[in-house]
C-alpha cells in the first residue's frame, strides 16, 4: 500500500426504504479537514487522469457505477516511492479512499453508464493556483496500463 493512502470499507444500513451509507464524517480521524465537495462522472471507457496535488489531500468515494482507482507514488524519499496501487470502487464495492498530496491518481469507468464520484478535499479549489499537475493518462513515465487484461 501506498504510504499516507487509506482505504476504508464503507459500512451501511439498509432497510425496506433503502440504504444509508455515510461517506464523510468530521468526528472521523481518516477524513480529512473539509475544503470542498465536490461530484464528478465517469463515462465508461472514459480516464480522468493522472493527476497529483502538490498540497491537497483527496477523499473519495463512488456513489453510482464502478471506477478504476489507479494510484502511483511518485514522492522522493517516500517509503513506497515507486509503488503502484489500484481498486476497484463504487455501488458493489464500498470503498473509501484517502489519496494524500503529491501521489498520482487516475480513475476509469469500468462499470455500466456514468458513474458518479464523491470527492471531499481538504482545500477549496483556486482557480488562480489549482495545485494540480497531470499527465497524459497513455504517454507518462507511470508503470500503470489502463486496458482490460481480459483482451
Amino acid at each position: 500500500m501506498i504510504d499516507g493512502v487509506r482505504v476504508e470499507r464503507l459500512e451501511g444500513h439498509e432497510d425496506e426504504r433503502g440504504r444509508l451509507v455515510p461517506l464523510f464524517r468530521e468526528d472521523d480521524p481518516a477524513v480529512p479537514r473539509f475544503g470542498q465537495v465536490h461530484l464528478t462522472t465517469v463515462h465508461r471507457g472514459a480516464i480522468k487522469g493522472w493527476r497529483r496535488h502538490r498540497e491537497r489531500t483527496d477523499c473519495l468515494a463512488a456513489v453510482r457505477g464502478t471506477v478504476r482507482v489507479g494510484l502511483y507514488d511518485a514522492r522522493p524519499g517516500s517509503p513506497t516511492e515507486g509503488e503502484v496501487n489500484e481498486f476497484f470502487i463504487g455501488e458493489r464495492s464500498p470503498l473509501r479512499l484517502t489519496i494524500p498530496p503529491g501521489v498520482w491518481f487516475g480513475l476509469k469507468g469500468v462499470g455500466e453508464g456514468e458513474a458518479l464520484v464523491v470527492v471531499l478535499t481538504d482545500r477549496a479549489h483556486d482557480a488562480l493556483d489549482p495545485d494540480e499537475e497531470r499527465l497524459d493518462p497513455h504517454v507518462n513515465e507511470i508503470p500503470f496500463d489502463w486496458e482490460r487484461r481480459d483482451r
